[in-house]
Protein backbone atom coordinates (compact mmCIF):
# COMPACT_ATOMS: atom_id res chain seq x y z
CA UNK A 1 0.00 0.00 0.00
CA UNK A 2 1.21 3.39 -0.99
CA UNK A 3 1.62 6.49 1.81
CA UNK A 4 -0.25 9.24 1.47
CA UNK A 5 1.16 12.32 0.16
CA UNK A 6 0.64 14.29 3.11
CA UNK A 7 2.61 11.67 5.08
CA UNK A 8 5.37 10.74 2.71
CA UNK A 9 6.43 14.69 2.33
CA UNK A 10 5.63 15.59 6.42
CA UNK A 11 8.42 18.43 7.24
CA UNK A 12 10.89 17.08 9.39
CA UNK A 13 12.65 20.34 9.99
CA UNK A 14 12.16 24.39 10.49
CA UNK A 15 13.40 24.75 7.24
CA UNK A 16 10.35 23.03 5.52
CA UNK A 17 7.64 24.21 7.46
CA UNK A 18 5.02 26.18 4.78
CA UNK A 19 3.64 29.86 5.53
CA UNK A 20 4.16 29.90 9.40
CA UNK A 21 7.67 32.04 9.73
CA UNK A 22 6.19 33.40 12.76
CA UNK A 23 5.76 31.01 14.61
CA UNK A 24 9.12 29.10 13.08
CA UNK A 25 11.37 32.39 13.98
CA UNK A 26 10.21 32.21 17.64
CA UNK A 27 10.51 28.79 18.42
CA UNK A 28 14.04 28.74 16.61
CA UNK A 29 14.90 31.27 18.81
CA UNK A 30 13.74 29.27 22.14
CA UNK A 31 15.67 26.19 20.88
CA UNK A 32 18.71 27.87 20.46
CA UNK A 33 18.67 29.90 23.67
CA UNK A 34 17.62 27.02 25.60
CA UNK A 35 14.30 28.54 27.07
CA UNK A 36 11.76 26.13 25.86
CA UNK A 37 8.52 26.92 27.67
CA UNK A 38 6.84 23.94 29.24
CA UNK A 39 3.46 24.56 27.88
CA UNK A 40 2.77 25.62 24.44
CA UNK A 41 -0.82 26.10 22.24
CA UNK A 42 -1.00 26.07 18.81
CA UNK A 43 -3.96 27.03 17.18
CA UNK A 44 -5.56 27.56 13.69
CA UNK A 45 -7.18 26.27 11.06
CA UNK A 46 -6.96 22.37 10.16
CA UNK A 47 -3.81 21.70 7.55
CA UNK A 48 -1.75 24.38 9.11
CA UNK A 49 1.08 22.88 10.48
CA UNK A 50 0.08 22.77 14.36
CA UNK A 51 1.15 19.07 14.83
CA UNK A 52 4.06 18.61 12.06
CA UNK A 53 5.62 21.52 14.01
CA UNK A 54 4.62 20.29 17.55
CA UNK A 55 7.03 17.06 15.83
CA UNK A 56 9.74 19.43 15.29
CA UNK A 57 9.96 21.11 18.65
CA UNK A 58 10.24 17.84 20.21
CA UNK A 59 12.75 17.00 17.75
CA UNK A 60 14.75 19.60 18.57
CA UNK A 61 14.46 19.60 22.81
CA UNK A 62 15.86 16.54 22.13
CA UNK A 63 18.00 16.56 19.53
CA UNK A 64 21.52 15.29 19.97
CA UNK A 65 23.51 17.52 18.01
CA UNK A 66 25.66 20.39 20.26
CA UNK A 67 25.45 23.16 18.04
CA UNK A 68 21.97 24.39 19.62
CA UNK A 69 21.34 26.45 16.44
CA UNK A 70 21.43 23.73 13.79
CA UNK A 71 18.14 21.68 15.86
CA UNK A 72 16.75 19.38 14.84
CA UNK A 73 19.89 18.03 12.54
CA UNK A 74 17.59 15.26 11.42
CA UNK A 75 20.50 13.01 11.80
CA UNK A 76 21.01 11.39 14.66
CA UNK A 77 20.01 8.82 16.93
CA UNK A 78 17.48 10.76 18.27
CA UNK A 79 15.78 12.56 15.61
CA UNK A 80 15.62 9.19 13.55
CA UNK A 81 13.98 7.48 16.13
CA UNK A 82 11.25 10.57 15.78
CA UNK A 83 10.84 10.07 12.18
CA UNK A 84 10.20 6.42 12.49
CA UNK A 85 7.19 6.71 15.11
CA UNK A 86 9.43 4.46 17.58
CA UNK A 87 10.85 7.46 19.65
CA UNK A 88 9.33 6.87 23.34
CA UNK A 89 9.57 10.26 25.15
CA UNK A 90 7.26 11.24 22.18
CA UNK A 91 3.49 10.95 23.53
CA UNK A 92 0.78 12.20 20.95
CA UNK A 93 -2.59 12.12 22.55
CA UNK A 94 -5.84 12.66 20.75
CA UNK A 95 -8.22 14.37 23.07
CA UNK A 96 -11.53 13.53 20.83
CA UNK A 97 -11.02 10.12 22.05
CA UNK A 98 -9.43 10.84 25.51
CA UNK A 99 -12.28 13.19 26.62
CA UNK A 100 -12.43 11.89 30.01
CA UNK A 101 -10.86 13.08 33.64
CA UNK A 102 -9.89 9.50 33.90
CA UNK A 103 -7.69 9.95 31.03
CA UNK A 104 -5.96 13.03 32.05
CA UNK A 105 -5.41 11.89 35.57
CA UNK A 106 -4.18 8.59 34.16
CA UNK A 107 -1.13 11.23 31.64
CA UNK A 108 -0.51 13.26 35.50
CA UNK A 109 0.70 10.33 37.08
CA UNK A 110 2.45 8.53 34.65
CA UNK A 111 4.17 12.27 33.91
CA UNK A 112 6.30 12.18 36.56
CA UNK A 113 8.42 9.77 35.38
CA UNK A 114 11.94 10.12 33.77
CA UNK A 115 12.22 10.20 30.22
CA UNK A 116 13.37 7.03 28.32
CA UNK A 117 15.76 8.08 25.64
CA UNK A 118 15.62 12.16 25.34
CA UNK A 119 16.26 15.01 27.60
CA UNK A 120 12.12 15.68 27.69
CA UNK A 121 8.81 13.61 27.53
CA UNK A 122 6.92 15.62 25.12
CA UNK A 123 3.43 15.58 25.49
CA UNK A 124 1.48 16.70 22.07
CA UNK A 125 -2.45 17.44 23.04
CA UNK A 126 -4.59 17.63 19.51
CA UNK A 127 -7.86 18.38 19.11
CA UNK A 128 -7.75 19.96 22.84
CA UNK A 129 -10.74 21.49 23.03
CA UNK A 130 -12.51 18.16 23.01
CA UNK A 131 -11.46 17.46 26.82
CA UNK A 132 -14.34 17.65 28.98
CA UNK A 133 -14.25 20.76 31.90
CA UNK A 134 -13.77 18.13 34.92
CA UNK A 135 -10.65 17.23 32.48
CA UNK A 136 -9.08 20.63 32.03
CA UNK A 137 -9.49 21.40 35.69
CA UNK A 138 -7.70 18.41 36.45
CA UNK A 139 -5.02 19.51 33.66
CA UNK A 140 -4.39 22.89 35.37
CA UNK A 141 -1.74 22.33 38.05
CA UNK A 142 -0.18 20.29 35.97
CA UNK A 143 0.23 22.75 33.06
CA UNK A 144 1.12 25.06 36.25
CA UNK A 145 4.00 23.30 37.68
CA UNK A 146 4.97 20.47 35.80
CA UNK A 147 8.10 18.24 36.07
CA UNK A 148 11.62 19.96 34.73
CA UNK A 149 11.33 17.26 32.42
CA UNK A 150 8.17 17.41 30.84
CA UNK A 151 6.80 19.84 27.74
CA UNK A 152 3.23 20.14 26.88
CA UNK A 153 2.14 21.17 23.24
CA UNK A 154 -1.80 21.69 22.85
CA UNK A 155 -3.00 21.55 19.28
CA UNK A 156 -6.55 22.86 18.30
CA UNK A 157 -9.04 24.49 15.40
CA UNK A 158 -11.24 26.13 18.24
CA UNK A 159 -8.77 27.81 20.84
CA UNK A 160 -12.33 30.25 22.04
CA UNK A 161 -13.85 26.65 23.64
CA UNK A 162 -10.63 26.58 25.68
CA UNK A 163 -10.89 27.47 29.31
CA UNK A 164 -9.44 30.90 30.57
CA UNK A 165 -7.31 29.00 33.17
CA UNK A 166 -5.51 27.04 30.33
CA UNK A 167 -4.82 29.87 28.46
CA UNK A 168 -2.88 31.91 30.87
CA UNK A 169 -0.75 28.77 31.32
CA UNK A 170 0.26 28.22 28.01
CA UNK A 171 2.14 30.45 25.04
CA UNK A 172 0.19 30.81 22.56
CA UNK A 173 1.03 30.63 18.93
CA UNK A 174 -1.46 31.47 16.10
CA UNK A 175 -0.86 29.46 12.77
CA UNK A 176 -2.28 31.09 9.81
CA UNK A 177 -4.25 30.43 6.60
CA UNK A 178 -1.33 29.59 3.87
CA UNK A 179 -1.39 31.65 0.73
CA UNK A 180 -2.09 30.49 -2.64
CA UNK A 181 0.85 31.61 -3.94
CA UNK A 182 2.81 29.87 -1.54
CA UNK A 183 0.58 26.23 -1.96
CA UNK A 184 1.17 26.61 -5.75
CA UNK A 185 4.93 26.83 -5.09
CA UNK A 186 5.09 23.85 -2.97
CA UNK A 187 2.45 21.80 -5.32
CA UNK A 188 5.09 22.52 -8.13
CA UNK A 189 7.97 21.60 -6.20
CA UNK A 190 6.56 17.83 -5.00
CA UNK A 191 5.00 17.19 -8.51
CA UNK A 192 8.56 17.23 -9.82
CA UNK A 193 9.39 15.17 -6.86
CA UNK A 194 6.49 12.64 -7.45
CA UNK A 195 7.42 12.92 -11.32
CA UNK A 196 4.32 14.37 -12.25
CA UNK A 197 3.12 16.78 -15.17
CA UNK A 198 0.48 19.30 -13.64
CA UNK A 199 -0.86 21.95 -15.61
CA UNK A 200 0.11 25.30 -13.89
CA UNK A 201 -3.83 26.23 -14.38
CA UNK A 202 -4.59 23.00 -12.13
CA UNK A 203 -2.43 24.48 -9.34
CA UNK A 204 -4.21 27.25 -9.40
CA UNK A 205 -6.76 25.05 -9.42
CA UNK A 206 -5.85 22.76 -6.39
CA UNK A 207 -5.04 26.00 -4.41
CA UNK A 208 -7.77 27.43 -4.40
CA UNK A 209 -9.76 24.48 -3.60
CA UNK A 210 -7.44 24.03 -0.81
CA UNK A 211 -8.84 27.26 1.17
CA UNK A 212 -5.52 27.87 3.06
CA UNK A 213 -5.07 23.96 4.04
CA UNK A 214 -1.79 22.59 2.71
CA UNK A 215 -2.35 19.05 3.97
CA UNK A 216 -5.90 19.84 1.92
CA UNK A 217 -3.83 20.62 -1.23
CA UNK A 218 -1.74 17.91 -0.94
CA UNK A 219 -4.33 15.41 -0.26
CA UNK A 220 -6.05 17.01 -3.68
CA UNK A 221 -2.96 16.35 -5.81
CA UNK A 222 -2.34 12.98 -4.49
CA UNK A 223 -6.22 12.09 -5.36
CA UNK A 224 -5.90 13.37 -8.64
CA UNK A 225 -2.17 11.50 -9.24
CA UNK A 226 -3.84 8.23 -9.17
CA UNK A 227 -5.30 9.27 -12.62
CA UNK A 228 -2.20 9.89 -14.04
CA UNK A 229 1.06 11.60 -14.51
CA UNK A 230 -0.13 14.20 -16.88
CA UNK A 231 -2.83 16.66 -14.51
CA UNK A 232 -4.93 18.80 -17.22
CA UNK A 233 -7.01 21.67 -15.44
CA UNK A 234 -9.91 19.70 -17.67
CA UNK A 235 -9.26 16.43 -15.67
CA UNK A 236 -8.82 18.50 -12.36
CA UNK A 237 -12.17 20.41 -12.87
CA UNK A 238 -14.12 16.82 -13.09
CA UNK A 239 -12.45 15.42 -10.86
CA UNK A 240 -12.50 18.07 -8.25
CA UNK A 241 -16.39 18.75 -9.41
CA UNK A 242 -15.63 22.14 -10.30
CA UNK A 243 -16.71 23.92 -13.37
CA UNK A 244 -14.68 26.00 -15.83
CA UNK A 245 -14.07 29.67 -15.52
CA UNK A 246 -15.96 30.83 -18.59
CA UNK A 247 -19.20 28.93 -17.03
CA UNK A 248 -19.40 31.38 -14.09
CA UNK A 249 -18.20 34.38 -16.62
CA UNK A 250 -21.19 33.58 -18.73
CA UNK A 251 -23.90 32.93 -15.36
CA UNK A 252 -22.52 36.65 -14.16
CA UNK A 253 -22.92 37.52 -18.07
CA UNK A 254 -26.35 36.93 -17.93
CA UNK A 255 -27.51 38.44 -14.59
CA UNK A 256 -25.62 41.34 -16.24
CA UNK A 257 -28.01 41.39 -19.63
CA UNK A 258 -31.15 40.73 -16.86
CA UNK A 259 -31.44 37.19 -18.91
CA UNK A 260 -33.02 34.53 -16.60
CA UNK A 261 -33.25 31.96 -19.49
CA UNK A 262 -29.62 32.45 -20.41
CA UNK A 263 -28.16 32.22 -17.28
CA UNK A 264 -30.31 29.18 -15.89
CA UNK A 265 -29.63 27.55 -19.06
CA UNK A 266 -25.67 28.04 -18.36
CA UNK A 267 -26.08 26.75 -14.93
CA UNK A 268 -27.71 23.50 -15.78
CA UNK A 269 -25.32 22.88 -18.34
CA UNK A 270 -22.69 23.23 -15.44
CA UNK A 271 -24.05 21.00 -13.23
CA UNK A 272 -24.61 18.57 -15.96
CA UNK A 273 -21.05 18.12 -17.22
CA UNK A 274 -20.74 17.05 -13.34
CA UNK A 275 -20.13 20.11 -11.37
CA UNK A 276 -21.19 20.10 -7.41
CA UNK A 277 -24.07 22.69 -7.07
CA UNK A 278 -22.03 23.73 -3.71
CA UNK A 279 -19.20 24.11 -5.60
CA UNK A 280 -20.67 25.89 -8.43
CA UNK A 281 -22.35 28.33 -6.11
CA UNK A 282 -18.86 29.34 -3.85
CA UNK A 283 -17.07 29.72 -7.31
CA UNK A 284 -19.75 32.16 -8.39
CA UNK A 285 -19.39 34.28 -5.04
CA UNK A 286 -15.36 34.12 -5.32
CA UNK A 287 -15.52 35.93 -9.03
CA UNK A 288 -18.19 38.14 -7.28
CA UNK A 289 -15.86 38.76 -4.92
CA UNK A 290 -12.70 39.36 -7.38
CA UNK A 291 -15.55 41.74 -8.93
CA UNK A 292 -15.88 43.35 -5.36
CA UNK A 293 -11.97 43.59 -4.94
CA UNK A 294 -11.56 45.31 -8.13
CA UNK A 295 -14.16 47.65 -7.99
CA UNK A 296 -12.93 48.95 -4.48
CA UNK A 297 -9.13 49.46 -6.34
CA UNK A 298 -7.61 46.29 -4.99
CA UNK A 299 -7.40 44.40 -8.09
CA UNK A 300 -3.62 43.52 -7.54
CA UNK A 301 -5.21 41.32 -4.81
CA UNK A 302 -7.21 39.16 -7.74
CA UNK A 303 -5.32 36.04 -8.90
CA UNK A 304 -6.03 35.87 -12.49
CA UNK A 305 -4.61 36.39 -16.15
CA UNK A 306 -4.52 39.29 -18.00
CA UNK A 307 -7.38 38.65 -20.21
CA UNK A 308 -9.62 37.32 -17.35
CA UNK A 309 -9.33 40.43 -15.10
CA UNK A 310 -9.88 42.57 -18.26
CA UNK A 311 -12.79 40.90 -18.55
CA UNK A 312 -13.29 41.34 -14.67
CA UNK A 313 -13.17 44.86 -14.94
CA UNK A 314 -15.84 45.13 -17.20
CA UNK A 315 -18.09 43.05 -15.62
CA UNK A 316 -17.20 45.44 -12.38
CA UNK A 317 -18.20 48.33 -13.91
CA UNK A 318 -21.66 47.38 -14.14
CA UNK A 319 -22.54 46.73 -10.64
CA UNK A 320 -23.01 49.08 -8.26
CA UNK A 321 -21.71 47.91 -4.93
CA UNK A 322 -24.72 47.22 -3.23
CA UNK A 323 -25.90 45.70 -5.88
CA UNK A 324 -22.94 43.33 -5.65
CA UNK A 325 -23.33 42.64 -2.30
CA UNK A 326 -26.83 41.47 -2.76
CA UNK A 327 -25.76 39.25 -4.91
CA UNK A 328 -23.02 37.61 -3.28
CA UNK A 329 -24.82 37.10 -0.35
CA UNK A 330 -27.95 35.41 -2.40
CA UNK A 331 -25.37 33.05 -4.01
CA UNK A 332 -23.57 32.18 -0.52
CA UNK A 333 -26.67 31.15 0.74
CA UNK A 334 -27.44 28.92 -2.19
CA UNK A 335 -24.00 27.22 -1.21
CA UNK A 336 -25.10 26.90 2.32
CA UNK A 337 -28.64 25.42 1.02
CA UNK A 338 -27.54 23.26 -1.28
CA UNK A 339 -26.65 20.56 1.38
CA UNK A 340 -29.82 20.50 2.53
CA UNK A 341 -31.97 20.41 0.25
CA UNK A 342 -33.83 17.81 -1.76
CA UNK A 343 -33.44 19.71 -5.27
CA UNK A 344 -29.59 20.95 -5.01
CA UNK A 345 -29.65 23.06 -8.04
CA UNK A 346 -33.08 24.65 -6.32
CA UNK A 347 -31.09 26.88 -3.99
CA UNK A 348 -28.69 28.13 -7.52
CA UNK A 349 -31.83 28.41 -9.29
CA UNK A 350 -33.21 30.81 -7.03
CA UNK A 351 -30.49 32.85 -5.92
CA UNK A 352 -29.95 33.16 -10.06
CA UNK A 353 -33.67 34.97 -10.65
CA UNK A 354 -33.73 36.62 -7.17
CA UNK A 355 -31.13 38.09 -8.10
CA UNK A 356 -31.83 38.82 -12.06
CA UNK A 357 -35.36 40.45 -11.53
CA UNK A 358 -34.52 42.78 -8.52
CA UNK A 359 -34.90 46.38 -9.34
CA UNK A 360 -31.57 48.19 -9.71
CA UNK A 361 -30.29 49.75 -6.94
CA UNK A 362 -30.98 52.93 -6.33
CA UNK A 363 -28.39 54.01 -4.02
CA UNK A 364 -26.08 56.29 -6.46
CA UNK A 365 -28.73 58.35 -7.17
CA UNK A 366 -30.13 58.68 -3.95
CA UNK A 367 -27.74 61.51 -2.64
CA UNK A 368 -28.78 63.76 -5.61
CA UNK A 369 -32.67 63.19 -5.08
CA UNK A 370 -32.47 64.31 -1.57
CA UNK A 371 -30.03 67.22 -2.02
CA UNK A 372 -32.73 69.26 -4.08
CA UNK A 373 -35.81 69.59 -1.16
CA UNK A 374 -33.04 70.35 1.53
CA UNK A 375 -32.61 74.09 0.40
CA UNK A 376 -35.99 74.88 -0.77
CA UNK A 377 -37.65 74.20 2.44
CA UNK A 378 -34.57 75.53 4.62
CA UNK A 379 -35.65 78.62 2.41
CA UNK A 380 -39.06 78.42 2.91
CA UNK A 381 -38.72 77.87 6.40
CA UNK A 382 -36.63 81.18 7.05
CA UNK A 383 -38.40 83.20 5.72
CA UNK A 384 -41.91 81.62 7.05
CA UNK A 385 -40.96 82.56 10.73
CA UNK A 386 -41.19 86.74 9.82
CA UNK A 387 -44.81 86.46 9.16
CA UNK A 388 -46.63 83.12 11.22
CA UNK A 389 -44.43 80.83 13.25
CA UNK A 390 -46.31 77.72 11.60
CA UNK A 391 -47.99 77.52 8.37
CA UNK A 392 -49.98 74.29 7.95
CA UNK A 393 -50.29 74.99 4.01
CA UNK A 394 -47.30 73.79 2.67
CA UNK A 395 -47.82 70.38 4.52
CA UNK A 396 -50.87 69.79 3.37
CA UNK A 397 -49.45 70.50 -0.40
CA UNK A 398 -46.41 68.17 0.63
CA UNK A 399 -49.27 65.29 1.90
CA UNK A 400 -51.40 65.46 -0.87
CA UNK A 401 -48.53 64.81 -3.36
CA UNK A 402 -46.02 63.17 -1.78
CA UNK A 403 -42.45 62.92 -3.41
CA UNK A 404 -40.77 59.38 -3.85
CA UNK A 405 -38.68 59.80 -1.06
CA UNK A 406 -40.88 60.69 1.35
CA UNK A 407 -42.73 57.74 0.79
CA UNK A 408 -39.88 55.72 0.76
CA UNK A 409 -38.61 57.21 3.96
CA UNK A 410 -42.02 56.47 5.88
CA UNK A 411 -41.83 53.25 4.49
CA UNK A 412 -38.09 53.14 6.24
CA UNK A 413 -39.36 54.06 9.36
CA UNK A 414 -42.57 51.74 9.60
CA UNK A 415 -40.08 49.29 8.93
CA UNK A 416 -37.09 50.07 11.29
CA UNK A 417 -39.16 51.41 14.16
CA UNK A 418 -38.27 48.42 16.20
CA UNK A 419 -34.79 48.88 15.49
CA UNK A 420 -34.91 52.56 16.91
CA UNK A 421 -36.69 51.37 19.89
CA UNK A 422 -34.05 49.15 20.67
CA UNK A 423 -31.07 51.57 20.16
CA UNK A 424 -32.55 54.22 22.21
CA UNK A 425 -33.39 51.26 25.04
CA UNK A 426 -29.46 50.42 25.06
CA UNK A 427 -28.93 54.47 25.67
CA UNK A 428 -31.44 54.91 27.93
CA UNK A 429 -34.38 53.01 29.55
CA UNK A 430 -36.45 55.93 30.75
CA UNK A 431 -36.64 57.61 26.96
CA UNK A 432 -37.45 54.22 25.87
CA UNK A 433 -40.34 54.10 28.34
CA UNK A 434 -41.35 57.22 27.05
CA UNK A 435 -40.80 56.62 23.25
CA UNK A 436 -42.52 53.54 23.40
CA UNK A 437 -45.78 54.90 24.92
CA UNK A 438 -46.19 57.43 22.30
CA UNK A 439 -49.90 56.57 20.60
CA UNK A 440 -49.46 57.86 17.09
CA UNK A 441 -46.79 58.87 14.74
CA UNK A 442 -46.46 60.73 11.84
CA UNK A 443 -44.03 62.05 9.37
CA UNK A 444 -44.21 64.44 7.05
CA UNK A 445 -41.14 65.43 5.14
CA UNK A 446 -38.15 65.62 7.63
CA UNK A 447 -40.39 66.19 10.49
CA UNK A 448 -42.02 63.79 12.59
CA UNK A 449 -45.08 64.24 15.36
CA UNK A 450 -44.82 62.51 18.00
CA UNK A 451 -48.63 61.85 19.78
CA UNK A 452 -48.76 61.11 23.63
CA UNK A 453 -52.04 60.73 25.46
CA UNK A 454 -51.06 63.40 28.14
CA UNK A 455 -49.33 66.66 28.67
CA UNK A 456 -46.91 64.76 31.15
CA UNK A 457 -45.58 62.21 28.76
CA UNK A 458 -45.40 64.85 26.19
CA UNK A 459 -43.46 67.48 28.47
CA UNK A 460 -41.27 64.51 29.47
CA UNK A 461 -40.16 63.06 25.80
CA UNK A 462 -40.20 67.15 24.61
CA UNK A 463 -37.15 67.34 26.78
CA UNK A 464 -33.79 68.13 25.04
CA UNK A 465 -31.52 65.34 25.98
CA UNK A 466 -34.33 62.76 25.32
CA UNK A 467 -35.22 64.17 21.65
CA UNK A 468 -31.57 64.74 21.24
CA UNK A 469 -31.13 60.50 21.88
CA UNK A 470 -34.27 59.83 19.58
CA UNK A 471 -32.73 62.15 16.67
CA UNK A 472 -29.28 60.32 17.25
CA UNK A 473 -31.07 56.87 16.81
CA UNK A 474 -33.41 57.85 13.86
CA UNK A 475 -29.71 59.14 12.06
CA UNK A 476 -28.33 56.32 12.61
CA UNK A 477 -31.25 53.76 11.30
CA UNK A 478 -32.48 56.31 8.31
CA UNK A 479 -29.30 58.06 7.48
CA UNK A 480 -31.30 61.29 7.42
CA UNK A 481 -31.92 64.23 9.95
CA UNK A 482 -35.03 64.28 11.27
CA UNK A 483 -36.95 67.03 13.53
CA UNK A 484 -39.42 65.71 16.11
CA UNK A 485 -42.49 67.20 17.86
CA UNK A 486 -44.25 65.93 20.29
CA UNK A 487 -48.24 66.74 20.70
CA UNK A 488 -50.98 65.77 22.75
CA UNK A 489 -53.72 63.66 21.03
CA UNK A 490 -56.49 65.37 21.40
CA UNK A 491 -58.81 62.42 20.37
CA UNK A 492 -57.57 60.02 22.67
CA UNK A 493 -57.82 62.44 25.64
CA UNK A 494 -59.75 60.67 28.82
CA UNK A 495 -63.15 62.69 29.99
CA UNK A 496 -63.28 61.89 33.73
CA UNK A 497 -66.52 60.29 34.85
CA UNK A 498 -68.91 62.24 37.22
CA UNK A 499 -68.32 59.71 39.87
CA UNK A 500 -64.57 60.77 40.28
CA UNK A 501 -63.49 63.38 42.11
CA UNK A 502 -61.92 65.96 39.93
CA UNK A 503 -59.11 67.11 42.41
CA UNK A 504 -58.58 63.25 43.63
CA UNK A 505 -55.48 60.95 42.32
CA UNK A 506 -57.76 59.36 40.18
CA UNK A 507 -58.29 61.78 38.00
CA UNK A 508 -54.72 63.06 38.11
CA UNK A 509 -53.95 59.62 36.78
CA UNK A 510 -56.51 60.06 34.01
CA UNK A 511 -55.26 63.79 32.97
CA UNK A 512 -51.23 62.91 33.30
CA UNK A 513 -50.70 59.34 32.43
CA UNK A 514 -53.74 59.10 29.91
CA UNK A 515 -55.42 55.91 32.10
CA UNK A 516 -58.06 54.26 31.96
CA UNK A 517 -61.16 52.96 34.62
CA UNK A 518 -61.90 49.41 34.20
CA UNK A 519 -64.33 49.31 36.96
CA UNK A 520 -66.01 51.41 39.65
CA UNK A 521 -66.56 49.97 43.22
Amino acid sequence: MSQAFYRKWRPRTWEAVVGQEHVIQTLRNAVASERIGHAYLFAGPRGTGKTTTARILAKAANCLDPDLAVRPCDKCEHCQALNAGRFLDLIEIDAASNTSVDDVRELRDKINFSPNQGRYKVYVVDEVHMLSTAAFNALLKTLEEPPSHAIFILATTEAHKIPATVLSRCQRHEFRRIPVTEIIAYLKELAAQEKLQVAPEALGLIARQATGSLRDAISLLDQLASTGQEISLGLAQSVLGTAASQAVMAVVAALIAHDPAAGLDQIHQALDSGSDPRQFARQIVDYLRDLLLIRMGNADQVDATKEVRAQMAQHAQTFTTPELLRVMRAFNYAAIDARATWQPALPLEIAFVESCEAPPESAPETPPSYSPPIPVKSQSQSVKPISTPQTPAPQKETKGTPTPEEGHAVQALKENWPQVLSLVRQQNPNTYGLLNSCQSRFLDGKVLTLGFASDLLKNQMAKKENLALVQQALAEVLGIEIVIRCVINTAKRTTIPTEVDDNGMVAAALRDLGGEIVDIQ
